[in-house]
């Protein structure tokens, strides 16, 4: 039976998405956080109105999400908290990984001897995703992380939509 190849490199190249997110990769967390907009502009309710066409949409969403980046990084970081601190399952399962691989590695190559028994590494890292796996079926990792993507993209892109540019910003387009 021949394999199927999907041209990952033609998909990606389009959508320019290793460009996008190499920047995000080469800040720092300071300089990431740096320019967070303050709160009284981030909601600035006299600047909330119903874009009238899909062409005005576009350059409200195109002009908020560079503007407002950061902002929407930590709306993006308080609603995954907010899924995990809902989900106590998955924060088990995830700290249970996270910790188990850190214990493992600790041990640096050597085997676990407890009391007569003496375990390798690569049945302690079996052993941790034995456990891992089937909690993370019973967490329901799929449908926190498609409720993750959903609740960010709605309320990402509805205050990007619906938040008017700046007066100043509004002009400096139009050709004079």
């Amino acid at each position: 039976m021949a394999r199927i190849q999907i041209p990952l490199d033609a998909l990606t190249s389009r959508l320019n998405l290793g460009d996008r997110f190499s920047s995000m990769r080469s800040t720092s967390l300071t300089q990431r956080f740096s320019n967070l907009r303050p709160l009284s502009e981030f909601f600035d309710v006299k600047r909330f109105s119903k874009p009238a066409n899909f062409g005005e949409t576009q350059s409200r969403v195109n002009y908020n999400l560079g503007y407002f980046s950061s902002n929407y990084f930590v709306v993006f970081l308080m609603l995954a908290i907010y899924s995990l601190l809902t989900n106590l399952w998955l924060l088990f399962d995830i700290i249970f990984v996270f910790g188990g691989t850190w214990l493992v590695s600790k041990l640096e190559g050597r085997d676990l001897e407890f009391g007569n028994q003496r375990f390798t590494t690569s049945q302690l890292y079996t052993g941790i995703y034995i456990i891992a796996i089937p909690v993370a079926f019973i967490a329901s990792t799929f449908s926190t992380f498609l409720w993750l993507i959903g609740a960010s993209g709605v309320t990402i892109l509805g205050h990007a939509a619906l938040l008017d540019k700046p007066i100043d910003e509004a002009f400096s387009g139009e050709a004079v």
